[in-house]
């Protein structure tokens, strides 16, 4: 239970005041006792509402076709920001399959052959010698045997650069300069 001692004095000013203020309010607003009778002729009710209903219907359809048309413009930018993403990734796919089909015409050259004719060790000397991506196309081309001895005569980072390069021409996701 709650002490009475303890009450503010505001809220027991509040208390004393609700009623009186109450009344007030009741007796200022004009018609607050008198009995909803129409009078014959007058609009009823049900007429006032649908010409309330009639008088709000064009504000309300153009605050909705607003709203419609916000959602379509954030929509609208959505899909444009998706496509700008997917031009970007198909720019950078695009990138990468060049590369690749530049590294791969690189080995192409008749280099190859010769390569294979070499022994592996003397074949590692000569390839740790030339770019990384040209050796890394010549070792793909040579098949499995031969480039994992050739590979495995070479300096370890050297040869994991290549392997490297290798892997990345491999990898769809990978259109970057793997250096």
């Amino acid at each position: 239970m709650m002490d009475i001692t303890n009450r503010s004095p505001i809220i027991d000013l509040l208390r004393r005041l609700t009623l009186p203020a109450a009344g007030l309010v009741l007796l200022s607003i004009p018609g607050a006792f008198a009995q909803d009778v129409a009078p014959a002729g007058d609009i009823t009710s049900t007429d006032e509402v649908k010409q309330f209903c009639t008088n709000i219907a064009d504000p309300a359809r153009d605050q909705r076709y607003l709203l419609q048309k916000q959602e379509l413009e954030k929509l609208r930018a959505d899909i444009d920001s998706r496509i700008a993403e997917m031009d970007r990734r198909k720019a950078e796919y695009q990138d990468w399959l060049k590369r690749r089909d530049d590294f791969l015409k690189q080995a192409e050259a008749g280099l190859t052959d010769i390569y294979k004719k070499m022994k592996p060790d003397a074949a590692a000397l000569q390839l740790q010698d030339v770019r990384p991506e040209l050796a890394a196309a010549v070792i793909m081309r040579l098949g499995p045997r031969q480039s994992s001895q050739i590979l495995n005569e070479m300096d370890s980072t050297k040869a994991a650069k290549i392997a490297g390069i290798i892997a990345s021409a491999s990898d769809p996701n990978t259109s970057k300069d793997p250096s």
